[in-house]
């Protein structure tokens, strides 16, 4: 790969001729994510070169012009535009989308004491939450392949934060069970957070990057425990006079806000490719068109399709259970107030901080020693930990030793994840 150096005079320039390209939309220097006095955004004494359809001149990572400029290294700390920016709009899009997504369940002891409701009613709600995100999650596959990652996740950010600022309108088991299905929207940025880092980076990290971006997304999931559940719920019941159905009724609409404003901004400052939006590219016929009907049906009938289903099922599956039902947990076992339980229940989303991340390396790893084949056998080997410690967790007879035996039971939910 060929470098050139590339500084702010040449922004306009075409990658291979140095003119400009009429047919392109043009990025300027502050679109690309770099001046001249932020070199962390950019290292302008050394990019990389663009291919000649991208709408770029040159890029901050290493390419691979053969897989359509994606890169084949990231550098963390960058937010260049389009690979780095991408990639943290991604995770940060997933984290508040699972935010919003478990924002409700530190709050369900009391919302479940508040308004008389059993325990089948408050599962009933939790179940039609989950079904909702499978089906949106099927829907939103096509979507991407169509338009890319970054319309269809602003748009889910944007719909599903509005039924969570509905929260507080709650009155009764119908209401609780609407209101978390069309949140169980939010749970379908999953979809977006893994294809968008998948088109902008080369299969060869793709285990680490989407176990990066996957990670610290799922850890909207455990940061909501504590923030909504020990922060906000109590100081705002203070705040009411130590009126706690006031409170629940109120907090959930600061998440949905930040998500809200964050869906509308995320589509006007990253892309859908590493060459641009997908609506140029198929202008200036660097992408072909995709039979969407064709494509879901080819997906349907895959038996691959399913065996993955089920496998990650058992571990995400999992993941999304227990955060539904921590806090209940710990309340109803322990007695603790919702305040400590949900404190207690974020250690186990936090494990994604890192864990995921390191079975996505780890699957990298071992698919360079055996390909696919590779990837399974740790998989599997995951996933068994995993059964067994979660049978492990269920026989914990203390406080102390139950916190313990979920933080290493997350660790292998996480990694299996990752993997």
């Amino acid at each position: 790969m060929s470098e050139q150096n590339v500084g702010p005079d040449h922004a306009e320039a075409n990658g291979s001729t140095g003119t400009p390209n009429p047919t392109l939309p043009r990025k300027n220097v502050w679109e690309l994510g770099y001046n001249n006095n932020e070199a962390k955004f950019g290292n302008l004494e050394g990019t990389y070169k663009a291919s000649p359809g991208s709408v770029y001149t040159s890029y901050t990572v290493k390419v691979d012009q053969a897989q359509g400029d994606r890169a084949q290294e990231f550098k963390l700390f960058c937010f260049s535009r389009p690979h780095m920016r991408a990639l943290h709009c991604a995770w940060i899009s997933f984290f508040l989308a699972f935010f919003i997504w478990f924002a409700i369940t530190p709050l369900m002891a009391e919302i479940q004491h508040d308004l008389n409701l059993t325990k089948r009613e408050v599962w009933s709600s939790t179940i039609r939450s989950e079904a909702m995100t499978i089906v949106a999650r099927v829907f939103v596959g096509p979507l991407c392949d169509k338009f890319g990652a970054r319309i269809p996740m602003a748009v889910v950010l944007c719909i599903s934060s509005i039924p969570v600022a509905c929260i507080g309108l709650i009155q009764n088991a119908a209401h609780l069970s609407v209101v978390r299905a069309f949140i169980g929207i939010a749970g379908s940025s999953f979809v977006m957070a893994q294809y968008w880092p998948t088109r902008m980076f080369t299969s060869e990290i793709a285990g680490s990057v989407n176990g990066l971006v996957a990670g610290w997304g799922n850890l909207g999931g455990g940061v909501a425990q504590p923030i909504m559940g020990s922060v906000l719920f109590p100081a705002f019941t203070n705040v009411f006079d130590g009126n706690s159905e006031k409170s629940w009724r109120v907090i959930c609409i600061i998440p949905a806000a930040i998500t809200l404003i964050w869906g509308l901004i995320v589509s006007f400052i990253s892309d859908d490719a590493p060459m641009g939006y997908y609506k140029d590219m198929k202008r200036n016929g660097t992408m072909d068109f995709l039979d969407l009907s064709a494509h879901f049906r080819n997906g349907w009938s895959d038996v691959n399709i399913w065996i993955l289903y089920t496998q990650y099922a058992c571990c995400f599956g999992v993941e999304i259970i227990m955060n539904n039902v921590l806090v209940l947990y710990y309340t109803s076992e322990f007695g603790l107030t919702t305040k400590d339980a949900a404190a207690l229940a974020g250690l186990f989303g936090l494990m994604n901080i890192i864990f995921r991340f390191l079975g996505g390396w780890a699957s990298d790893k071992m698919n360079l020693w055996n390909g696919t084949r590779g990837r399974l056998w740790l998989q599997t080997l995951l996933l068994l930990f995993e059964g067994a410690l979660i049978v492990f967790f269920a026989s914990s007879a203390s406080l102390a030793v139950s916190v313990l035996k979920m933080c290493l039971f997350s660790v292998f939910v996480q990694a299996a994840e990752g993997s």
